[in-house]
């Protein structure tokens, strides 16, 4: 009884702290790929705090062109690690090195739009309460989505000066979801 009362809190203490390492570390590699300003604030907070581990991964895996692959890397290796843990912690036994593999991967990609959906959202309000705001942080959102936003602006003009594109993204996103995660799900299945 007394190892089920802590299993659930321990539980949320480290899917919680893996999808603020992965989320961070993600959140890194988006930012060179939109080239955000890197002396934002939050910018540098997010370089400081995960220099240490990318440093000496950057040695042994370079980058391709503009992309950090040591990145990628990172945040898949931290996702490998939490779902062994996870599963570890309910007792269950582990499945195949592949199958934890694209459990990860799954789980990086449900991040990343969950991740997309929170920035569109947090945009648009920005956009209706502050809409001249040049904080750090309505800086940042505004370099992670408008990569997204700006072609749907293209397909969707202003209707009576109203944007409508951050709905078409964030439809886009849901769309992405429902497409992309149940293939992975299936191979999971497949090779668990």
């Amino acid at each position: 009884m007394e190892t089920d009362y802590w299993l659930a809190p321990l539980h949320f203490i480290v899917h919680a702290l893996a999808t603020l390492a992965t989320g961070a570390v993600m959140l890194r590699l988006i930012l060179q790929l939109v080239r955000a300003d890197y002396y934002n604030p939050i910018c540098q907070f997010l370089v400081k705090t995960t220099q240490p581990v990318l440093r000496p991964m950057r040695r042994m895996i370079p980058s391709v062109g503009r992309f950090d692959t040591a990145s990628l890397v990172l945040m898949l290796l931290l996702q490998i690690a939490a779902v062994a843990v996870l599963l570890s912690l309910q007792g269950m036994s582990l499945p195949s090195p592949a199958a934890i593999g694209v459990l990860a991967v799954m789980r990086s990609l449900e991040l990343a739009i969950d991740l997309y959906v929170g920035v569109i959202i947090g945009s648009a309000v920005i956009s209706w309460v502050a809409p001249h705001s040049h904080s750090p942080l309505a800086s940042l959102l505004y370099s992670l989505s408008e990569p997204l936003l700006q072609p749907a602006r293209r397909l969707l003009p202003a209707i009576g000066g109203l944007d409508l594109s951050p709905i078409a993204v964030l439809m886009a996103l849901e769309l992405a979801r429902m497409l992309l995660l149940p293939p992975l799900q299936q191979l999971f299945r497949l090779v668990g």
